[in-house]
């Protein structure tokens, strides 16, 4: 069972529910609604005879919900010595001032699953949960780690990967002497308990970990058992889609494809992972080509990529081939903010099942 309900939903044009023509949240004046909602699981709600009919544009966030920590009373034992994804041994004495970074916010939300979020000193900008919104950040303009912001919070243990920049501010963390393990920087559904391995074992809590991974990986088998119930099973019935990530403003177009983490949560949901058939791999700038070839039913993408290419409208604007696609044709592109659509953290089940429900039930987010 999946233990968090509650999430936000902008439902801005459904098939059947409003006037054809509408555009998304900010960019409209044609009468589109935002709702705040609960998100059902996919079990409880009746899904579409023909998922390759509806139209519209679904955005849902998980919203600021509350980590659950697996345990009230994690022992810590130290010390630790570990070698860490980067091949770099390193021995962690005490862990009582902790900074936990990467750029979808996992890692700290991790610490907290584990029962020892009140030894994070600071967060990154992808960490939005309540309990860490007073924490310090230590990241600007975005993702750019700040060295003197680190070493002004005197952290004991650092937890990071290499999505964040740059790396020059790791060097200099370390050259100080604290204690730096970097973990995994992939980010996928295979090394979720991995991932979390690496952290519980730093904090010195490996055996809150293996509970902490078991139950993520319990709650992700539930919620596939009921996609593989709900979604269409034969793959001429299944939506055709695409993870596209676009910065409008800078131009930055890029379709995600085999091995980019995208073509995993795609699987999950029931989806059709065009990327395998057009043999598009990690990932690679979008081209006419590749899109038209792809013929997606329905295009993932992060939130402010949306926002930032001017919605639906400013985006086929941009990019007319994609006019060129049933997804274009139909708008139907489904959105999740930047910090938690491809976090493959503690959260993946809720992940899956609000792509789930947008993709094959979005009447019933209203």
């Amino acid at each position: 069972m999946q233990r968090r309900r509650v999430i936000t939903v902008a439902l801005l044009c459904v098939s059947g529910l409003f006037a054809a023509g509408c555009g998304p949240a900010g960019h409209s004046d044609t009468g589109s609604q935002d709702a705040v909602t609960t998100i059902p699981p996919l079990s409880a709600v009746t899904v579409s005879d023909d998922p390759k009919s509806l139209s519209g544009e679904v955005a849902v966030d998980l919203g600021a919900e509350e980590p659950e920590p697996v345990t009230d009373d994690p022992r810590q034992a130290f010390p630790v010595t570990l070698t860490d994804a980067q091949g770099t041994k390193t021995t962690v004495k005490s862990a009582e001032r902790v900074l936990a970074l990467d750029q979808y916010g996992t890692l700290s939300q991790i610490v907290f699953e584990l029962g020892l979020g009140d030894l994070l000193v600071g967060r990154d900008i992808s960490t939005q949960f309540t309990q860490a919104q007073d924490l310090p950040l230590v990241t600007h303009n975005g993702h750019e780690l700040n060295g003197e912001a680190i070493l002004d919070l005197s952290p004991d243990l650092i937890i990071t990967d290499t999505s964040l920049g740059p790396w020059d501010v790791v060097e200099q963390v370390r050259d100080a002497g604290v204690p730096v393990v970097v973990v995994d920087s992939k980010r996928n559904l295979d090394n979720v308990a991995e991932l979390t391995d690496q952290v519980a074992t730093a904090l010195g809590v490996p055996q809150v970990g293996k509970q902490l991974a078991k139950r993520t990986a319990d709650e992700v088998a539930a919620v596939r058992a009921t996609v593989a119930e709900k979604a269409p099973s034969a793959v001429q019935d299944q939506l055709r889609t695409v993870f596209l990530y676009v910065r409008g403003q800078s131009g930055v177009y890029y379709m995600f494809g085999e091995g980019s983490g995208a073509d995993a949560l795609i699987s999950a949901t029931g989806a059709y992972d065009v990327s395998k058939e057009i043999g598009w791999k990690g990932m690679k700038p979008l081209n006419d080509e590749g899109i038209v070839a792809a013929q997606p039913d329905a295009i993932l993408m992060m939130s402010k990529g949306l926002d930032s290419a001017g919605g639906v409208d400013g985006l086929l604007e941009r990019y007319p081939a994609l006019a060129n696609t049933p997804a274009g044709q139909n708008r139907r592109f489904i959105t999740m903010p930047d910090s938690q659509i491809l976090s493959f953290g503690p959260r993946s089940a809720d992940v899956i099942n609000a792509l789930a429900v947008a993709m094959y039930a979005p009447e019933s987010l209203r």
